[in-house]
């Protein structure tokens, strides 16, 4: 009885504690690991590309295990990964299947109503293969760029999955398996596609029937079939109650891209979706693979008066007319597509203005937008760039509505990290379903979730492990600002330490860039390398 006092009366003072109006700080627990490598294990590395493709081609290796894109369906029952080496990996949820029924049956059988998802591997697919521009002496990677569903339909799968220049649609469907049965000849004693002659056999012993036949007894053909010729039959094709899921692909929307594909989104209208490029965004129908509509353009007549080059574009998930795209001085431009055929001119621009005095060597190159998402209800945008989270309102474009530092202890080492490159690595973000939170990751595989309601002070720090919390940071729980008074936003969570938040020297090498927020639930997926972590709250 004391115990249960004491923690009650900790959950009170907690909630005492708590800014009134803000949800309570999420406490994330590990669920499961896919792929997980043990010690010592490396990272399968692809074989030598093929040196018949180019003979001045290098010779390189691939991670292709490494998971370069992960996404959640609309309705969070399943997830595609996809990785360096082309392949698309489908997993689906379990725990809402096996555990169906109404509130009063989960009673009865005394199962807890509140479960987090589980999810297992359903099938996977070879999406892209390497191939080679001939014309412009170009090796292009099988390496999945994005991964996008598609609207379900009949009990199929559809997504659409894209590496550097190609995006393909593929559809999933479960159909049951034939079988041949009835046959004439029992496989079980059947020889099979045999030798026509045996060594050492006389020819003369042979006998040959009018169609060219060998009714040689040695080879134990001479009685067959058993009931002579009438007796033979059709097999019969047998359609079992076993199923197996096939992958198709339904079409290929190819050669409409100079450079690299960097992001594909869906329209609300079910019927269209847009890929960008560094210069471009193209509008495609979904039917429609030989033929693609230039909506934005961005490269200028001359080349060298190039100041700016796209990074990311999402469709608006309400209305099938607006869309915004980021670029790589830090900008964000929304879009109406009523308004002109090539969208040259932007409705509105998000942009954060530059703080004098502050200017550096590295403050474009960390300024570059590698990710936007929209919330789910459309008001808010999500945007990533090296050192910050950005939110931003659509209805105010001063300045965004509150920004998170995701690894401000990195900006003293931005030397080394331009010296390494590290400086251009990409990290895509993500916002929960009720829009209440946003996560992304950094470096030594962590990844970070803030609150982003008025009076949140959340700002939690979570590895990619089986235990997520075990470089928890200590953040001071001081109220913060609300989002409706502010104009050009707050900084919260900082980092100041030169090290990670367990006292170690960061790791480069390991880096959370891919992540994802189950649409309904407080979930989240995160790919650590060959591994894909799901934890809840």
């Amino acid at each position: 009885m004391n115990g249960g006092g004491s923690v009650e009366a900790a959950e009170a003072v907690a909630e005492a504690s708590a800014p009134v109006g803000a949800p309570l700080q999420l406490e994330w627990k590990f669920a499961q690991v896919f792929g997980e490598r043990t010690a010592g294990e490396e990272v399968q590395e692809g074989t030598a590309r093929s040196m018949a493709r180019s003979r001045w081609s290098a010779v390189l290796f691939i991670d292709v295990d490494i998971i370069s894109a992960i996404e959640f369906d609309r309705t969070g029952d399943h997830l595609a990964t996809g990785d360096r080496g082309g392949r698309v990996v489908l997993f689906e949820r379990t725990d809402t299947r096996d555990h169906g029924g109404n509130r009063r049956d989960l009673e009865r059988m005394d199962f807890p109503i509140n479960r987090h998802p589980e999810f297992r591997y359903k099938t996977e697919f070879q999406s892209h293969e390497p191939e080679f521009d001939y014309l412009k002496s170009l090796e292009i990677e099988e390496k999945i760029n994005k991964i996008k569903w598609c609207q379900s339909a009949n009990g199929a799968l559809f997504l659409l999955s894209t590496n550097d220049k190609t995006i393909k649609f593929w559809k999933v469907q479960e159909k049951k398996v034939k079988k041949i049965c009835d046959m004439n000849v029992d496989p079980a004693k059947a020889a099979g596609n045999g030798p026509l002659a045996v060594p050492g056999m006389s020819t003369s012993s042979k006998t040959y029937t009018a169609n060219g036949g060998c009714l040689d007894k040695t080879l134990g053909l001479g009685n067959f079939p058993p009931g002579g010729a009438s007796s033979l039959h059709l097999p019969v094709v047998m359609t079992s109650i076993e199923t197996s899921l096939v992958p198709r692909c339904r079409r290929i929307y190819a050669h409409a891209h100079d450079y690299h594909i960097n992001s594909i989104s869906n329209n609300s209208d079910g019927e269209t979706f847009i890929s960008a490029d560094d210069l471009r965004i193209n509008l495609w129908n979904l039917e429609i693979s030989n033929q693609s509509f230039n909506i934005v353009d961005v490269k200028p007549a001359n080349m060298e008066d190039l100041t700016e080059v796209i990074t990311s574009a999402e469709f608006h998930p309400t209305h099938c007319n607006i869309l915004a795209y980021s670029s790589s001085r830090g900008s964000i431009r929304l879009v109406d597509m009523r308004q002109s055929a090539l969208c040259d001119s932007h409705t509105k621009l998000f942009e954060e203005q530059e703080v004098p005095g502050s200017r550096s060597f590295f403050t474009e190159i960390i300024a570059s937008i590698s990710d936007i998402k929209f919330a789910k209800d459309g008001r808010y945008i999500l945007s990533r760039d090296y050192m910050t989270l950005k939110l931003w309102d659509i209805n105010m474009d001063s300045g965004p509505v509150s920004t998170f530092q995701v690894h401000e202890y990195l900006r003293p080492k931005l030397c080394d990290l331009y010296e390494n490159d590290s400086i251009f690595d990409k990290f895509e973000c993500c916002l929960s379903g009720d829009g209440l939170r946003v996560a992304t990751g950094s470096y030594s595989n962590l990844f970070r979730v803030f609150g982003c309601t008025d009076g949140s002070t959340e700002a939690t720090t979570l590895e990619a492990s089986k235990n997520p919390m075990r470089r928890q940071v200590q953040t001071p729980t001081r109220p913060s600002r609300s989002l409706g008074t502010l104009s050009r936003g707050f900084r919260r969570g900082a980092d100041t330490s030169g090290a990670d938040t367990n006292g170690n020297a960061f790791d480069f090498t390991t880096k959370l860039l891919h992540l994802a927020w189950h649409p309904t639930e407080n979930s989240l997926a995160c790919a650590a390398s060959n591994s894909l972590y799901m934890y809840y709250a």
